[in-house]
């Protein structure tokens, strides 16, 4: 059922969820529970804090922190997920699937983002953990890069296709495979090629901006981003991906917030925040291709039915309102700069209905 009623300046759907998302931990979590909460019912949260969420207990007592910081007023579901390690026992995620808190297990390549020096040496080492992976109906969350430094950056997401996740798909057909924040036309074609047990997030960052956006005219840190931004003819294929109507694409912020400091520095952390506007400028990115009318399958219906979970019942209202976006916002003991800081956006969240 949809919630959908378009005008010529609003729109009303079925509230939103973000299927993949960094919260981090402590004091920072006053600032980012609050701008997912107030635009998404539910989010997959990502595991790699330090030390990582290997375990069912470890993600309940983050499950916890991260209640504790929602506003009063908001409602917000955190979607807990394991950190998958060479060491993982296929044992926890039996004990995943029975806690009702974990509803997937995320694998990152040793060293290919942040805090990721506890990832996966190894597809291989994983395989006891992937069978009962499928026994318990639990998806796996790719980051699809190869971490190897003789292959260039920009090759690395489709070199994991060709390297891991096809063979891994081969191997195993009746995986659950959701590839996160994909970037390149590789990417989508891998997709579109798959049967639904095999999907894809996109960011809208990897929607609004291409490596142009980062590099030319000076290198820009708050650009910066794992997997990179790519050139423009991968960027229009994201595009065409999202407003498809595709049910094997949905909506997945990869928002990841750091420090200011640490961002515009000589080695400047990977991530981009755009928690505080997400479906806000999903909104401009499809009424720019005239696809308003497909937002709502790729916010709101797509991810929770390829995870086998109910469509939210209250929808949100976006109104044609421009409004500028702050320059800044507190992050622990430090600020964040969010997308678009100081700069104008042009749909604006309503109240719920």
């Amino acid at each position: 059922m949809t919630n959908a009623l378009m005008t010529d300046q609003s729109i009303r759907i079925t509230q939103p969820d973000d299927w993949h998302l960094h919260l981090r931990d402590g004091a920072a979590l006053t600032t980012t529970v609050a701008h997912t909460a107030e635009r998404f019912a539910r989010a997959i949260v990502m595991p790699n804090l330090k030390p990582p969420i290997t375990s069912v207990a470890a993600a309940r007592d983050y499950r916890a922190r991260i209640l504790d910081a929602i506003p009063q007023g908001l409602s917000f579901e955190p979607l807990m997920t394991l950190y998958l390690t060479d060491d993982l026992s296929p044992d926890e995620i039996t004990a995943a699937r029975e806690s009702g808190l974990i509803i997937a297990v995320k694998y990152y390549p040793a060293g290919a983002t942040t805090n990721s020096d506890s990832g996966v040496t190894e597809i291989s080492k994983s395989y006891s953990v992937i069978e009962r992976m499928i026994d318990e109906g639990m998806p796996l969350l790719l980051h699809g890069e190869v971490t190897n430094p003789e292959i260039d950056i920009f090759d690395r997401e489709q070199c994991f296709i060709d390297e891991v996740l096809d063979p891994l798909t081969q191997r195993y057909p009746e995986l659950k495979v959701v590839l996160e924040h994909i970037t390149t036309k590789n990417a989508v074609d891998f997709v579109n090629s798959q049967k639904d047990n095999i999907a894809a997030t996109i960011t809208v960052h990897h929607l609004l901006y291409n490596r142009n956006d980062l590099l030319a005219g000076g290198v820009r840190p708050h650009f910066y981003c794992l997997p990179i931004l790519k050139r423009n003819t991968h960027q229009q294929a994201l595009l065409n991906a999202a407003s498809s109507g595709s049910r094997q694409f949905f909506l997945g912020t990869d928002s990841a917030p750091h420090e200011q400091d640490r961002k515009e520095s000589d080695c400047g952390c990977a991530g981009i925040y755009s928690a505080p506007a997400a479906i806000e400028l999903y909104a401009e990115v499809f009424e720019s291709l005239n696809a308003l009318d497909k937002l709502e399958g790729f916010a709101s219906f797509f991810g929770p039915d390829f995870y086998g979970l109910p469509r939210n019942k209250n929808s949100i209202n976006l109104t044609k309102t421009p409004w500028t976006m702050d320059q800044d916002f507190q992050f622990d003991n430090s600020c964040v700069i969010p997308i678009r800081a100081g700069e104008t956006i042009s749909w604006q969240l309503g109240k719920d209905s």
